[in-house]
């Protein structure tokens, strides 16, 4: 008698697709993606299609999140050298040949313009991850050491474009790694307690420094009146501190319910420079309150959380410190941008995640997701 297989149904093809996607985590960028959605029909509503192009990279990264999701992480790992090979080149180009703009040198033409940096915020925690699992078992001080050199080298050449935001971004995130991957904390200690040191020295003798114009080592002009805006914003209220300022002013005008959706007064009359982009925590403030930014920083919360829990679930120790290395990016994203928005950290590109505008980021947060999921669901099919 002939056996007769049933044809299965679309359904049941393509339902394992998504059964290894983690559905709190979903959830929670379903939340932030909501909240920016409703503040750029506000804050851009003038701006041309701001708010629909925002819309079609919330898309694209969706997009690029499902199928990054598919690709187990043994096949992420095979790609950790190459992709970090390819950064580092592109800055070394971007350093003798890129296009300048606005006085700074980040981006190269290769028949289209890309910011080769934004390559390094996924490839440097991935080459790390990848580094580590390579000695697993068998750590040596000398093994901390060359991942230290391997992080020094794009940082420094997005440093000296100069990118201080993305710089940051790519140190954290590389610096995440080499931490979870066991480093001491005889040797943490001691750069974090001169860290403390040198930003006490800079708030005591912040004045004379700032007046006198000296130059800083290691810092840019440019970067150097950033922090001196940062200590006192009213010393130049409407040049350089007037990005400080306006941001404060908008953030405490929201008070605790906010002035209500498209009702911003700073927002809407132009007080707030950037407000789609860097400064568009001002405008959400504003618009929806105290509460509102209880809400953001609960979503990003629960966000990061739910990322440390992959984590530590994760299979292998590629995958566990990608995983964290994924959540330091998160958390430094949204700390950063907050922070400077607020007053509390110089002013520097980093853009709020799912709410600012901006493609490049976006598609670098499809990106990181689709790891995440892709790290979730590799530990449902072992459990299973």
């Amino acid at each position: 008698m002939p056996v007769v297989f049933e044809r299965p149904t679309l359904m049941q093809r393509t339902l394992p697709w998504f059964q290894g996607f983690d559905g709190p985590l979903a959830f929670a960028v379903f939340m932030l993606a909501g909240a920016g959605l409703l503040t750029m029909y506000s804050s851009g509503y003038d701006h041309g299609t701001r708010f629909m192009d925002h819309g079609r990279n919330m898309l694209i990264a969706g997009f690029i999140m499902f199928v990054v999701a598919q690709v187990p992480p043994q096949r992420l790992m095979s790609l950790a050298v190459p992709l970090y090979v390819l950064g580092v080149s592109l800055l070394i180009a971007v350093a003798i040949f890129g296009i300048t703009k606005k006085g700074a040198r980040r981006w190269i033409n290769v028949g289209i313009v890309i910011q080769p940096s934004e390559i390094l915020k996924i490839a440097m925690p991935l080459m790390l991850a990848w580094w580590f699992q390579k000695r697993e078992g068998q750590l040596r001080p000398l093994d901390f050491l060359v991942a230290g050199m391997l992080l020094a080298l794009p940082v420094g050449l997005i440093m000296k474009q100069p990118d201080l935001g993305t710089s940051l971004l790519v140190l954290a995130a590389g610096l995440s790694v080499i931490f979870f991957a066991g480093l001491s904390w005889k040797l943490i200690l001691p750069p974090v307690a001169l860290g403390l040191v040198g930003v006490l020295l800079l708030v005591i003798f912040e004045p004379e420094l700032c007046a006198a114009g000296v130059d800083w080592p290691l810092l840019h002009g440019y970067q150097q009146q950033r922090v001196c805006t940062l200590l006192d914003p009213w010393r130049d209220p409407l040049g350089k501190g007037f990005h400080i300022i306006q941001g404060m002013i908008a953030i405490g005008s929201g008070g605790v319910l906010g002035k209500g959706f498209m009702q911003g007064t700073q927002t809407h009359l132009e007080f707030i420079p950037e407000r789609t982009t860097d400064f568009i925590f001002a405008a959400y403030s504003e618009e929806f309150g105290l509460l509102g930014n209880l809400f953001l920083l609960g979503a990003f919360l629960f966000l990061v959380l739910r990322c440390l829990a992959i984590a530590l679930d994760a299979p292998t120790l590629f995958a566990r410190l990608l995983a964290g290395a994924i959540t330091m990016i998160f958390f430094t994203y949204a700390f950063v941008n907050m922070g400077m928005v607020s007053g509390i950290l110089p002013v520097v590109g980093v853009p709020l995640p799912f709410i600012s505008y901006g493609g490049t980021a976006m598609v670098t947060l499809g990106l990181a997701l689709g790891m995440m999921m892709s790290i979730a669901k590799s530990k449902r099919l072992i459990q299973t």
